[in-house]
């Protein structure tokens, strides 16, 4: 099975950039988009080429703002249903969060808030973080959990290649550090760290000063699975070749 995570930073743009063809050439069973800046009312004008695949939507009631989406190929059994929300109103309205119910797992595609340069949001992405671990929780006592998504944090100096210029900024503060080790130190792992030791690889990159070009950039895109799948994980990886966002898809095969 292959699975695909990608911030798209909007989807009618990456739409634009390649998104179907980079879809026919990486054939995920299931693809699981962020930031698809899009409302139903606007998608319902727009046509995408997604032929083959099963679409669930989770937008925010903001237009042009957050949300989420998954893509399940046609022919693929696995998925029982797909479900958008954490059941709390002030994070389920930005689309943030998905939930697909398959045979031996759950499938979390979430889009983590990004504290902002102020940290005027760290509050609410603490709060967030925290309705989400709870969530995930209740999920797990039933069955393994496979989370995926921007968790907009670099969890360690070496997933990015600033670290120090960055203490204390959004996506580096230690309470956005300190609940991704309390995630994983709860039964998770870090599937690109476990497959891929201390490969120095990142996942987003401002665009600002000609970042990407540089590699001066952050892994904030992950794939966290229930410890319980650990053996079953046979790649993790990051496609940062692929453009058309300021993310790179990630990718995980079991």
């Amino acid at each position: 099975m292959k699975i695909i995570s990608w911030n798209v930073n909007g989807i009618r743009a990456v739409a634009k950039k390649g998104l179907a063809q980079f879809l026919r050439q990486s054939k995920p069973d299931i693809l699981c988009l962020q930031e698809i800046k899009i409302s139903d009312a606007t998608r319902a004008q727009t046509e995408f080429d997604f032929a083959g695949y099963t679409e669930y939507w989770h937008p925010a009631k903001r237009p042009g703002y957050s949300g989420t989406a998954i893509l399940v190929r046609e022919g693929f059994k696995g998925v029982k249903k797909v479900t958008g929300g954490l059941g709390a109103d002030k994070f389920d309205v930005e689309g943030r969060v998905q939930t697909a119910d398959l045979e031996k797992f759950y499938l979390l595609n979430a889009y983590f808030p990004n504290a902002r340069h102020d940290l005027s949001r760290l509050a609410y992405k603490v709060d967030f973080n925290e309705a989400v671990y709870k969530y995930i929780k209740k999920l797990a006592a039933d069955k393994p959990v496979i989370v995926t998504g921007d968790y907009n944090v670099a969890h360690q100096p070496i997933d990015l290649a600033r670290p120090k210029d960055n203490e204390g900024n959004p996506g580096y503060t230690i309470e956005e550090r300190a609940w991704l080790t309390k995630f994983l130190a709860a039964g998770f792992i870090d599937t690109f760290r476990a497959k891929n030791g201390n490969k120095i690889q990142y996942s987003w990159w401002s665009h600002r000063a000609n970042a990407r070009a540089r590699n001066i950039g952050w892994r904030i895109d992950y794939f966290c699975v229930s410890s319980k799948l650990k053996k079953q994980v046979k790649k993790a990886y990051i496609l940062d070749k692929v453009t058309g966002s300021d993310h790179a898809p990630v990718g995980l095969e079991l």
